[in-house]
């Protein structure tokens, strides 16, 4: 398959699949890349920047990200755009192009294998949608911001994993690690690690006040 050409916007948070990327893009090549996806397919890849910072280029990124596609935008007065996007597939970064004016590279999609219908796989989505109530229970009553612990997660265990990975209180890098995973299984492994990990911790906190 042919590498695929494809406008990127480095970014210090993670884009997983199914999820939704809201931007305020004011950097003007930025302006300048969102004006070419709206004039072409509507979508662009977003990489984690692993050391730099978001403006003003420089940065160093990650090569596994996701596609997103524009759903909404709405272009201010002053320039600004505001834009919602969706995370679609992953991809991984085969070539950084030169910026004219922004990140630009090549790309090639990145599949899951295929072990989300086996009898672990849907095993592991049951623990990790019980740890996550958990989880969210606990921010809950510890007075932090958290989605309902009331929540169901889709029955098909690779939505699943998308959707625990975007609801579960973990930082970028494992965000990172959760997107880099070579499949379902392994998302949902590391994702029960991670949701017990955070299950503990807000537990002795909610014993230590």
């Amino acid at each position: 398959m042919a590498a695929r050409r494809l406008p990127m916007f480095p970014l210090g948070t993670v884009l997983l699949p199914r999820a939704h990327l809201p931007l305020h893009i004011f950097e003007p090549r930025y302006r300048a890349l969102i004006k070419d996806v709206l004039a072409g397919d509507g979508e662009f890849g977003v990489v984690l920047i692993e050391r730099g910072q978001e403006v003003g280029g420089g940065d160093a990124r990650f090569a596994v990200g996701t596609v997103a596609r524009v759903v909404q935008t709405a272009e201010l007065p002053d320039g600004r755009w505001l834009v919602d996007a969706v995370g679609t597939g992953r991809f991984r970064v085969t070539e950084w192009l030169p910026d004219d004016p922004y990140p630009v590279a090549l790309i090639e999609p990145v599949e899951d294998d295929y072990d989300s219908t086996g009898t672990e796989a849907g095993e592991r989505r049951t623990a990790v949608e019980r740890l996550l109530r958990q989880v969210l229970a606990l921010q809950v009553e510890l007075g932090f911001p958290a989605p309902s612990a009331v929540r169901r997660l889709d029955d098909d265990p690779a939505t699943a994993s998308f959707e625990a990975a975007s609801l579960s209180p973990i930082g970028p890098m494992d965000s990172q690690k959760l997107l880099e995973a070579p499949g379902t299984v392994a998302r949902l492994r590391l994702l029960e690690d991670l949701l017990g990990e955070a299950r503990d911790i807000l537990t002795r906190r909610i014993a230590d006040a």
